[in-house]
């Protein structure tokens, strides 16, 4: 019989199972009631189809610019080699054909769930897909703090504390105070120091200002981003400049104008209306929407709550003094004074409404929570002491009521000469003292002189 005569049959496994279909297989031929004799035997031998794994290094929990290698294997025994297929989850497309895939730096946007498989190279076997992985990336952030409090009297101590939530201890902080850039549209850092903690024993006038701090790790390779902004504030009893504002009160209503101006005795013109607020962070009158700078003047033509912030003189050179908190609110506000009260002087609080003709309201006075007078248009403290200290606001049943306002009260000792109209009265009391003793020395040599020729004449007579 001719080779190509012989009959062909094949015999189709469809569904391959290792425990059924696995084993030797023989074939032989009939014909007319004859058989051939069986063929060689054929062993078949199942492999389950593998199971692509993945593996990460250094970890699947990574930080914003570190390097993460992600890496696919498939195991089995026959396959001289395999192609690999990265999937992130939620998209279709191949995003690496590497065994090896590299993020370097990984980015946040890199964070999500991974798979891969492979395929026979050249031919047409394929692993299972690998469970899928989960990676991570996170931003250490520097979370800074300050102790005891932000708002400070010259002479109090203060520390800003800067921290970071790791495991790590090797950082290195950095200092910066927030500065505006001399056109007044950029934010720029100006450093300070690098010490763990940044700490003022005695804090001064020019400690006002607007802080941030950053961490540094060496190995691994890190710098956190910069910390949100904490302010400092200082009020003192001598600053060179005060901030008079118009309305003279720390609340004021909404819709209305408001002008703070900077004042020293020289009328230099040298201040400039600073001003920070949780909306928009450090901002120059000057430059702004929200006001309008006309010499050492600034004028807010329609206030908004927005505006609620400190305000502050700060001058070419970068001095900063008299910040006051101001509070923008829509209907009910508490007039209370701009400067701290001191100890024996009288304090009035008025509760106000933007909507009343007399604007006073009959209302429920409240300090620190607690109420400490009733349906009034006025609460009076005859003579203030160190216990009036504390945050006050009113209140009315219908209008509703105003935000807090803090009372500082400081002690006779610590009186502070602020800018006034008798400021001129006592510069001339100064300078008349001044002359006289500049005269002192001549009159003494003139008594002298006297002295020693009424005895010379004394002499003489005997």
């Amino acid at each position: 019989m001719e080779l190509n005569q012989l009959p062909l049959v094949l015999l189709l496994i469809s569904n391959i199972h290792s425990g059924h279909t696995e084993g030797e297989y023989k074939c032989r031929a009939r014909r007319e009631g004859h058989y051939t004799n069986y063929s060689e035997p054929v062993t078949v031998t199942i492999y389950e189809r593998p199971k692509a794994k993945v593996t990460i290094k250094p970890d699947q929990h990574v930080l914003r610019g570190e390097t993460v290698t992600f890496r696919c294997d498939t195991y089995s025994e026959g396959v001289p080699g395999w192609q690999y297929s990265w999937y992130k989850e939620g998209s279709v497309s191949v995003f690496s054909e590497l065994q090896e895939h590299i993020f370097s730096p990984v980015a946040e946007s890199d964070a999500g769930k991974y798979f891969c498989y492979g395929a026979e190279r050249g031919g047409s076997r394929r692993s299972q897909n690998s469970d899928a992985v989960t990676l991570t990336v996170s931003e250490l952030r520097a979370v800074l703090s300050v102790s005891p409090q932000k708002w400070l009297t010259e002479g109090d101590p203060v520390t800003l504390i800067c921290e970071v939530n790791s495991s790590s201890t090797d950082w290195t902080l950095t200092w910066y105070t927030v500065t505006i850039s001399s056109d007044y549209s950029i934010h720029h850092y100006k450093l300070l120091s690098d010490s763990r903690n940044y700490t003022v024993s005695s804090a001064a006038l020019n400690h006002t200002g607007v802080y941030v701090c950053r961490a540094e790790r060496i190995k691994p390779a890190y710098y956190t981003t910069i910390s949100d902004t904490q302010p400092l504030w200082v009020t003192g009893c001598s600053p060179p400049v005060s901030l008079v504002i118009n309305p003279s009160r720390t609340q004021h209503f909404t819709s209305v104008s408001l002008s703070l101006s900077c004042e020293d005795q020289s009328n230099s013109g040298k201040w400039r209306v600073r001003r920070y607020t949780e909306s928009w962070g450090l901002q120059d009158c000057s430059s702004s929407v929200w006001g309008s700078q006309s010499g050492s003047t600034c004028t807010i033509s329609s206030t908004i709550t927005s505006d609620t912030g400190v305000y502050w003189c700060q001058s070419e050179s970068g001095e900063k003094y008299h910040p006051v908190n101001i509070t923008v609110h829509f209907f009910v506000i508490l007039e209370s004074p701009v400067h701290p009260v001191t100890e024996g002087d009288s304090l009035t609080l008025r509760c106000l409404y933007k909507h009343s003709t007399t604007q006073n309201l009959r209302a429920n006075f409240y300090k620190d929570g607690s109420l400490i007078q009733n349906q009034t248009t006025e609460m009076i403290i005859s003579t203030v002491s160190k216990s009036h200290e504390g945050f006050y606001y009113c209140k009315h049943p219908e209008r509703g009521e105003s935000p807090k306002s803090w009372i500082s009260v400081r002690g006779v000792s610590n009186k502070c000469c602020c800018i006034s109209s008798h400021s001129e009265s006592q510069i001339s009391v100064l300078r008349t003292l001044s002359s006289v003793l500049a005269v002192c020395p001549y009159l003494l040599v003139t008594v002298v002189l006297i002295f020693k020729c009424c005895r010379m004449r004394g002499k003489t007579s005997d």
